[in-house]
């Protein structure tokens, strides 16, 4: 015995042009129907969040899934799989496509080589789902950009809820933002935390997407921008501030990754903030208010 609800849907042309469409959205539970094999033209993230089953991608290979999980079917990929017939599972998907798709599998939101991942908690992709769900209610007006919207949402959660990230997020990108701003090389940089430049390179290219060398960057220029927008410190002040001794490079650097130099930055965004800029993240529940006094 099973259950299931799904809802499919067709995306205008001007709406694929947002990158990422959603083609459908399903809940499912109990035990279900064996799926395949098949071989399917776009992408569905599956997630299980309790029971079991196996999944059988074109290798042969029988790989047990163990709730919570998640399933990547990709396209031109022939795939099989089941809840087991005794237990069953509860199973929600997501189907979608777009070209931002080849950039998430880029930076490794997308894992088409690890069909099969072991996930940490299921319930903020549930919960994106669920946002989908909701939004195919009939003649929702928003229909397309809306849950277009909650699949950027479900692919950022589902990497975050990834059984092999900690919760606080990676320890090593944690590590070269803290120490970002220090004039070190990748290579001291791995030293630090025990590793070669080459081992450095893979962790930080798997958690981010990326080479340490522009994490660092990405890092160094955002703070960059703060500081130029929220105080009247000299560029040269601001270079130093960030790891560059060389404000001419520093310049350069800027200008070519921002596309502006940093004075004219901080002509279009310069607002001083007495006091300074604050460094701590404010509560979502409780974000600062301004408070009006009777008189």
């Amino acid at each position: 015995m099973y259950h299931t609800w799904m809802r499919y849907f067709t995306p205008s042309p001007v709406h694929h042009r947002l990158g990422l469409v959603c083609l459908g959205v399903g809940l499912q539970h109990g035990a279900l129907p064996t799926v395949g094999p098949r071989t399917l033209d776009h992408h569905v993230a599956v997630v299980v969040s309790s029971g079991g089953g196996w999944y059988r991608g074109p290798d042969g290979r029988r790989t047990t899934v163990t709730a919570p999980a998640l399933i990547w079917l990709t396209p031109g990929v022939p795939h099989h799989y089941a809840a087991d017939p005794g237990t069953g599972w509860d199973e929600a998907f997501v189907d979608f496509t777009g070209p931002a798709t080849a950039t998430y599998t880029e930076l490794g939101y997308i894992e088409p080589e690890r069909p099969v991942v072991p996930l940490a908690d299921a319930q903020s992709a549930r919960a994106a789902i669920g946002r989908i769900a909701r939004a195919a209610r009939p003649g929702n007006p928003l229909l397309e950009v809306e849950t277009a919207a909650a699949v950027h949402e479900l692919l950022v959660a589902l990497r975050r809820a990834r059984a092999d990230t900690a919760a606080d997020g990676d320890p090593v990108l944690s590590a070269l933002a803290r120490d970002a701003f220090t004039p070190l090389s990748v290579a001291e940089h791995a030293a630090r935390h025990g590793m070669t430049a080459a081992e450095l390179r893979a962790a930080v290219r798997r958690a981010a997407g990326r080479s340490p060398k522009d994490y660092l960057l990405t890092v160094r220029l955002g703070r960059a921008k703060e500081l130029l927008a929220a105080t009247d410190l000299p560029v040269a002040a601001v270079a130093r501030r960030v790891g560059y001794d060389d404000p001419a490079y520093f310049s350069r650097l800027f200008t070519r990754r921002v596309g502006t130099a940093p004075i004219r930055f901080r002509e279009q965004q310069g607002r001083t903030v007495p006091g300074g800029w604050s460094t701590t993240v404010p509560d979502p529940e409780h974000p600062p208010t301004l408070l009006t006094g009777s008189g």
